[in-house]
């Protein structure tokens, strides 16, 4: 039995002896459904080559200040990852997560750094879920007249993609009327309304206090270095830690390793979980999960 065998084993147990599950994920988890993960300056480049010849690098559009000097350039960014995002079907492993989540005596939750509502999407339920760098799919003023937050709704914008600039009318503040900005935490932002995120995140540690009471199986997707608050609150808390990652795959030696992505562990998973499987000493039946 190789390592990787031997890690899906080990990480099925884990998954199976759990009274309930907590899911964290970062951009990793979404590359299955055609979704860009934005790793490194050259990665983001090769996927956007009008920034590329401009040498602006993600954390350079990420930024706040481009909704005061050019809010077309900002809303060309935040507009086509809006489009995108809108417009992707997550897959299918976001099903089968769900599905381990509701087979456990306990509700799960899910922590993730993403903005793009795949979650949402997928079927889990919306107040157990903790966004902790905000969402695309909701909106506030630029100014924050009134400090309000609101769905985006069917907002359209049409952008043009050779140059990734936002055409038309830009989304405006229902209350004064001045340019409104996507409602995420960006870099070197000071204006960022958390109030929705922190609502989230209360709900979290309410469910978290529950949690570590009971046996917690932790399943880490897709988080890298590069923003580190995925990984530390993963490794934080007291349970086993299931890392499936196919590069930052390593972790503390407790860490349950998975050299894969997720669309390929979770299905490795899934097939073990739906197997009878002796080799630890343990039974998976089907029946568990059906």
């Amino acid at each position: 039995m190789n390592c990787v065998d031997r890690s899906i084993y080990a990480a099925a147990q884990a998954i199976v002896e759990a009274d309930t599950i907590l899911i964290t994920a970062g951009a990793g988890i979404g590359a299955d459904s055609g979704l860009p993960d934005f790793r490194g300056n050259q990665g983001f480049w090769n996927l956007y080559p009008t920034y590329a010849r401009q040498r602006l690098t993600f954390s350079d559009l990420a930024n706040p200040m481009w909704f005061h000097a050019q809010p077309h350039r900002a809303w060309g960014f935040y507009g086509y990852r809006y489009n995108l995002y809108k417009n992707t079907v997550p897959h299918e492993g976001f099903g089968l997560l769900r599905q381990w989540q509701d087979s456990k005596p306990n509700p799960g939750f899910v922590v993730t750094s993403n903005v793009d509502g795949q979650f949402q999407k997928a079927g889990f339920y919306p107040d157990r879920i903790y966004e902790c760098h905000g969402s695309i799919h909701y909106l506030q003023c630029l100014l924050n007249c009134r400090e309000q937050i609101w769905p985006a709704g069917a907002m359209k914008i049409e952008v043009d993609q050779e140059q990734f600039l936002a055409i038309g009318d830009l989304p405006s503040c229902p209350y004064c009327g001045e340019l409104a900005r996507p409602n995420i935490l960006m870099f070197g932002d000071a204006g960022w309304l958390s109030t929705r995120s922190d609502l989230q995140r209360y709900a979290y540690q309410r469910w978290r206090e529950n949690a570590v009471k009971s046996k917690l199986a932790v399943i880490e997707i897709g988080a890298g270095f590069s923003l580190g608050t995925i990984r530390s609150l993963s490794q934080s808390l007291p349970a086993k830690l299931i890392r499936i990652n196919p590069r930052d795959f390593k972790g503390p030696e407790r860490v349950i390793s998975i050299e894969m992505t997720a669309l390929q562990a979770i299905h490795a998973l899934d097939q073990a979980l739906k197997s009878s499987c002796w080799f630890w000493g343990f039974s998976m039946s089907a029946n568990r999960l059906s």
